[in-house]
């Protein structure tokens, strides 16, 4: 059944040098990497699967377990619950956005200030569109203010064959991909120029030109999806990953475990990105768990794994560009957790200064803000100054405005399509269910929105 590789001490591609390449890298890897036919299974499979009789003295010192030789020890001791020192955190630029090393991978001029373009576009949009949400123009929406580096860095580093399975604070991987202001606005809005056809709440975006699943609202549930999404393009031989985006709070569920096992086993490529910014809504990382953050994790699955400066572009840029490399050429899952802040609240139905300080969020929206840090680095390296930076924000704010009024005009969907896309015939129950809908308008049409089509 399974399918056996040929291996060759071979060495990754030196992406990096030593410090984040050896967080990451491993020295023995696949040399070939072949196609799968339908009864492939993963080629890392237990060299044994019973105990073999000892041949020598020494041989009884250790156990040939399923998995793997173990020694014997006549010396109990348990494993601490806690690492003396915490893992490290990588990171290129300090807060002031000098760099402190030269271990990263190279942005040119044409990236860097699309980089810096597309998050200004996701501070703009965020503030405009949190505004509207409070004028009532939209009935929801969710900012991704204090992250933006995560959004735009991780997604410079991927390719547009690599599928994206959000959370839902991850829209700025949709702005470097293209997806248009306007297509934003009409997904807000729930006209009928929306991918989704009015039928999902504001901010759960999808896009099938773009590779990007729909948002659900339900925690961690794209995780195992994402992995065997990743496993399919493993069988299937493309040189594609999947990347899945969540929150600290989405480690607490089990889907997480099991797709962090399940990639372990199956060696998916796939990229675990952990955006870790303290806040599960409004519990805290130290009401979550005890051990050292979500980075400590991966080992237990056997899972590559590396902690990042989640308001440092730079970093995040590097970081996913090393594992997309071990995703897609060793086909190995790799997780990153990103450090950052919530500097916003958790969505407009939240209030964060009834359970944060609030001069702990100002720190936070001052002192480390990743666009600020960003700013100063392509600035130092003559890409960027301030009338460039007045422009921009002049013309994105007209952009933004004209978007909403647009989509605000625009016309809703039909109330048939709340009941297509999901049979290719309609059974009867449901059929009745629309009968019912339309008699009920017709009788109380004073209690349904006028602008919908009936």
């Amino acid at each position: 059944m399974a399918s056996s590789f040929s291996k060759s001490k071979t060495l990754i591609p030196n992406l990096l040098s030593s410090t984040l390449g050896g967080l990451l890298r491993r020295t023995l890897i696949p040399s070939a990497i072949p196609r799968f036919g339908p009864a492939f299974v993963t080629s890392r499979r237990f060299e044994s699967i019973r105990a073999e009789p000892a041949e020598s003295p020494d041989d009884l010192e250790v156990l040939d377990f399923p998995g793997g030789k173990v020694k014997f020890t006549s010396y109990m001791k348990f494993i601490s619950e806690t690492h003396d020192e915490r893992i490290h955190c990588y990171r290129v630029l300090n807060d002031d956005g000098f760099p402190v090393t030269n271990n990263f991978v190279k942005i040119d001029k044409k990236v860097a200030v699309k980089m810096y373009t597309d998050m200004i576009t996701l501070q703009t949009m965020d503030t405009i569109f949190y505004e509207a949400q409070r004028q009532g123009r939209i009935s929801f929406y969710v900012t991704t203010i204090g992250e933006e580096a995560i959004n735009i860095a991780s997604a410079a580093a991927l390719h547009m064959d690599d599928f994206i399975f959000p959370q839902y604070r991850e829209p700025g991987v949709l702005i470097w991909r293209g997806f248009t202001l306007q297509e934003f606005a009409n997904q807000c809005f729930g006209n009928k120029d929306d991918n989704g056809k009015g039928r999902q709440m504001p901010i759960h975006y999808g896009s099938n030109q773009h590779n990007y699943f729909t948002v659900a609202s339900t925690v961690a549930t794209q995780i195992p999806h994402a992995v065997g999404a990743a496993y399919s393009l493993k069988r299937d031989g493309r040189d594609a990953c999947t990347v899945v985006y969540f929150g600290d709070g989405g480690s607490s569920t089990g889907d997480f475990h099991a797709a962090l096992n399940f990639a372990g086993v199956m060696e998916a490529p796939v990229i675990f990105f952990c955006r870790n910014n303290g806040w599960a809504i409004s519990t805290p990382v130290s009401d979550q768990f005890r051990s050292d953050g979500v980075v400590s994790r991966g080992k237990a699955y056997g899972v590559r794994s590396i902690r990042v400066d989640g308001n440092d572009a730079v970093a995040i840029f590097s970081a996913m560009s090393a594992a997309r490399e071990m995703a897609v050429k060793e086909h190995k899952p790799v997780l990153i957790e990103a450090l950052t802040y919530r500097a916003g609240h958790h969505s407009t139905s939240d209030d964060s200064t009834k359970y944060r300080p609030a001069d702990e969020i100002e720190l936070w929206k001052s002192a480390r803000d990743p666009v600020t840090r960003f700013r100063k680095w392509i600035q130092r390296e003559g890409w960027w100054d301030t009338a460039a930076e007045s422009q921009l924000r002049g013309n994105l704010r007209k952009q933004v405005l004209h978007a909403i009024q647009v989509a605000e005009r625009a016309e809703k969907p039909p109330i048939s399509e709340a009941f297509t896309d999901v049979y290719d015939v309609p059974p009867a129950n449901l059929c009745e269910q629309e009968m019912s809908l339309r008699d009920t308008i017709t009788r109380h049409p004073q209690d349904y929105p006028s602008d919908v089509p009936f």
